[in-house]
């Protein structure tokens, strides 16, 4: 059994020998102008599409790949940033004993919560590029080496082909030729021949040339019909593979446009809530920096309560607070507040008129510059911070 295998692939390889013998004896002749070769001037237009075409897909999926690479490092990068700020934080920074402890916890969840949203965006934002833009270019690209394969096949197949018609068109140019030799020679050896013989070498003389012409005319079909099954596949194929690039083209930019505009547009967001926290942060700062100030250079109030004996206070003073976030006033006896207006709290004329959460006081630049109290108005309380 061993000896039969070797046998069948020496065999094997004999014939493959063979035919890349015969293909590039074909192809010298025919560079040598000693033969002709089929040529199919729309087919190879369509071969030079396909080679732009694959060339073009495997760019845009080189590209693409390294684009996610590039998010994953710009994830990476914009990870280790935000992590550093979170680790830089410390609410002692800005005198946590002297702050509002409710203030100072949302703004740590808010802190949490940003950097937690910002790295499942960066995670959300390369999972579908991979998952709806790559791996779709990847299916599309998938089918090229394939139909490559078969395009060089079918040029093989044409050699074949141009080989086999070559060969059977000597046959049948020699084979008149052929003929009268053969009915010279065959009518000398029959003169000779023994009158029982006569005739049959002729005959077998006959026979030899026509089994060499129809071995030639079997394979000559054999060769057409491999190379136009081929040739008709790829005739079919080629044209829908063209037009179909557009349309991978559209659905791979345009999925990539609207996860870009997703994520950007959610990433703004974050990056606003970040830039609000930061602000908060620095708010807090100038009114610790105005607190330690205050408390080193205003003497402590001898009552809680002044009657306007002292010319620097109004009646009725009892404390000073300063604005952390502005408040539109939306009636007649409301106070406006910018970011960090001194407010000189009041007491009111009657104490069951005060609502909870809201002060009664007078802005202090107004005090300061008319003396009187007529701007009066009542605020939220929670707008301010002690001073």
């Amino acid at each position: 059994m061993a000896e039969i295998g070797k046998g069948g692939s020496a065999g094997k390889l004999a014939i493959s020998v063979q035919k890349r013998l015969t293909r590039a004896q074909e192809k010298v002749m025919q560079k040598l102008g000693k033969a002709d070769e089929t040529r199919d001037a729309a087919f190879e237009e369509m071969v030079a599409n396909f080679n732009k075409q694959m060339t073009e897909g495997s760019k845009l999926q080189k590209d693409l790949k390294a684009y996610l690479t590039a998010v994953k490092t710009m994830h990476d990068a914009s990870r280790r940033l935000q992590d550093c700020l979170a680790d830089m934080y410390e609410p002692d920074w800005f005198g946590k004993e002297e702050m509002d402890a409710m203030t100072e916890e949302m703004i740590e969840k808010e802190m949490d919560n940003n950097l937690e949203d910002t790295d499942t965006l960066w995670l959300d934002y390369h999972q579908n590029i991979t998952d709806k833009s790559l791996t779709s270019l990847d299916s599309y690209l998938a089918q090229f080496p394939d139909i490559k394969a078969r395009i060089a096949k079918r040029d093989r197949k044409m050699v074949d082909f141009d080989s086999a018609r070559h060969h059977f068109s000597s046959l049948q140019k020699g084979k008149k030729k052929d003929e009268a030799k053969i009915a010279k020679q065959a009518a000398l050896l029959e003169m000779a021949a023994p009158s029982w013989a006569q005739g049959l070498i002729s005959a077998h003389q006959v026979a030899q040339t026509n089994l060499s012409f129809n071995q030639a005319e079997e394979e000559l079909g054999r060769a057409q019909k491999i190379f136009e099954e081929l040739n008709v596949e790829l005739q079919d194929e080629l044209p829908s593979l063209w037009d179909n690039r557009v349309g991978v083209y559209v659905n791979t930019f345009q999925g990539l446009a609207g996860h870009q505009e997703k994520f950007h547009g959610e990433m703004s967001k974050l990056s606003q809530n970040l830039n609000d926290i930061m602000t908060k942060l620095e708010e807090q700062r100038e009114l610790n920096e105005g607190t330690n100030h205050s408390e080193s250079a205003t003497p402590t109030p001898k009552s809680a309560v002044t009657n306007g004996s002292d010319g620097d206070l109004p009646p009725g003073f009892l404390y000073k607070v300063k604005a952390v976030h502005e408040y539109a006033a939306t009636d007649g006896d409301e106070l406006e507040l910018k970011i960090g207006d001194d407010v000189l709290v009041l007491a009111f004329d009657n104490p069951d008129e005060q609502d909870d959460g809201w002060l009664l006081g007078v802005q202090e630049a107004h005090w300061v510059q008319n003396k009187d109290t007529s701007a009066k108005g009542v605020f939220p309380e929670n707008f301010t911070q002690k001073v």
